[in-house]
């Protein structure tokens, strides 16, 4: 699923607004954070996720990584922060980000 300018635009003003629920660090994407990764975005469909890693190279390579391990779209990056999106056709109205802030 490749996102078009105008999608990207759109979840990036819904992103802007999300704090970060997942939080990957210099031990990489272990079986942990990627089942919470999982589970994050099977209820919010699009989230916010800090990677803590100094060097810039490694921090490009741990998001790679994670949106391949996930299936999740990569919407931005910026400084820490990155912006991911795997949509769910079964996803709770209540929890999802795409749902909440569809009105913004």
């Amino acid at each position: 699923m490749t996102l078009s300018s105008a999608q990207k635009k759109d979840y990036k003003r819904i992103g802007h607004h999300l704090k970060p629920v997942v939080i990957v660090s210099d031990q990489g994407a272990s079986e942990g954070v990627l089942s919470e990764l999982n589970r994050a975005l099977d209820d919010h469909e699009l989230i916010k996720i800090r990677i803590s890693v100094a060097d810039r190279d490694t921090k490009n390579a741990l998001v790679e990584q994670v949106c391949k391990a996930s299936g999740a779209e990569l919407v931005q990056v910026i400084g820490k922060m990155a912006i991911l999106l795997r949509k769910n056709n079964k996803a709770n109205p209540n929890l999802s980000n795409l749902v909440r802030f569809k009105e913004m």
